[in-house]
């Protein structure tokens, strides 16, 4: 194909897209870029022009009545990060959850190849019929959408080599580690605490312990509606909701009492601790999601107020915080030079308000610099094991949530 530079055609678009994924960091394999290539992602989301489809962002497919994002079409680049994660091969058989629109099991069909076989399930009835009907008009064969709960996997598939969750999951039930086959993998983006989350693939070692061969940032909507649903609210910081704090199930926080947060005390503490260019936050988060009581939570600001001084967030429109009762620490930065090869160096800071003092500002910049200090430089991987405890010093932590527990450990 030798494409011209006014060409929109499906093919095009599509070539575009890899480009943009490659571009975003993302290696892919050689049969992941071919599937990416192989299915028509237009033909998934009918209701979007060709641009929207072939863009490297989320395709929004059902909101609530509230506007919350239902079901969507994960970002391309999501998509391909977990297709590497999976490494299905030719003849698996492969479980879903979550259905959406149909475009994840095709491709996962088309790696699967004529000889495997992929299940998708869903929990909305609407979702299945249209992912059915989307995934015949592509002209897939070897696809089966089913109604259900997908924390329960589908049984009567088992059986399954890989086992996806294209839904955010706080628990990992226990459905999906009993259907898969000794060898399997299992692929689930895992929220760990707060607004922490991760794309995990887990393998079943020589020990019977589920331990992590690969783990990534993202994020996904939810599971709902099921054994394993994960529930979050957004609550406003002021009253023209102009800040807004999301909040998980795990929270017990009483929202009434961050509203006007920000007419409190304020208090600021800068850490020492220095990222530069390309640098990732990610293992930051991951720490303070672990180590800090409440976790870290997504704190989305809107413009205004950050021209009237009210936050100083670390990006344009959001950054991450800590809540406390009647409190709350977010993490801002501040430039304190230049790197070498150009770009700013940039230092984290936590700013506070609070009636009760600068205690939780001050503690939040302390776990900044301890993670700084020591666990900086070490690699992390996580495990499902059936008990444990937590030893922060150390890097370890054992979190208990529904279902099955998860140990994140810094090496």
């Amino acid at each position: 194909m030798n494409p011209t530079a006014t060409d929109t055609s499906p093919e095009f678009l599509r070539e575009a897209m890899i480009t943009k994924i490659k571009t975003a960091g993302h290696t892919l394999s050689p049969p992941v870029e071919q599937a990416l290539r192989a299915v028509e992602r237009h033909l998934f989301v009918p209701d979007a022009t060709l641009d929207e489809a072939y863009e490297n962002d989320i395709v929004v497919t059902k909101r609530g009545d509230d506007g919350q994002v239902l079901s969507c079409l994960s970002q391309p680049s999501i998509v391909a990060l977990q297709l590497g994660q999976m490494q299905v091969r030719p003849g698996h058989r492969v479980l879903e959850i979550g259905a959406g629109a149909g475009y994840n099991a095709a491709l996962l069909a088309h790696l699967a190849g004529p000889d495997g076989h992929v299940t998708a399930i869903d929990v909305d009835a609407d979702l299945v019929d249209q992912a059915r009907e989307r995934v015949a008009a592509a002209g897939v064969g070897n696809v089966d959408v089913v109604l259900g709960d997908g924390a329960l996997g589908h049984a009567p598939g088992a059986p399954f080599d890989r086992i996806v969750a294209t839904v955010g999951a706080y628990g990992i039930p226990d459905a999906w580690l009993a259907q898969l086959a000794p060898t399997g993998r299992l692929v689930v983006p895992a929220r760990i605490r707060g607004s922490v989350s991760r794309s995990i693939a887990f393998e079943r070692d020589e020990d019977g312990v589920w331990r992590s061969v690969d783990h990534q940032m993202c994020g996904f909507v939810p599971l709902r509606n099921g054994i394993a649903d994960d529930p979050r609210r957004s609550i406003a910081l002021t009253p023209d909701q102009a800040v807004r704090l999301q909040l998980n199930q795990e929270h017990t926080i009483d929202p009434a009492g961050l509203t006007g947060v920000f007419d409190r005390p304020r208090f600021e503490a800068w850490t020492g601790v220095v990222f530069g260019p390309m640098q990732s936050l990610e293992w930051l988060y991951l720490w303070l999601a672990c180590v800090v009581d409440t976790s870290l939570c997504s704190l989305s600001v809107d413009p205004g107020a950050i021209e009237a001084g009210l936050v100083e967030p670390m990006f344009r429109a959001s950054t991450m915080a800590v809540p406390g009762e009647h409190e709350l620490a977010y993490l801002t930065w501040r430039r304190v030079g230049h790197a070498e090869g150009g770009g700013r160096m940039m230092e984290i800071g936590v700013f506070g308000h609070s009636d009760a003092g600068a205690a939780l500002c001050h503690q939040v910049a302390e776990e900044i610099r301890t993670w700084g200090g020591h666990h900086r430089h070490r690699t992390v991987h996580f495990e499902i094991p059936s008990t444990g405890t937590s030893d922060p010093q150390a890097g370890r932590f054992f979190l208990d949530r529904p279902h099955h527990g998860l140990a994140v450990i810094w090496r």
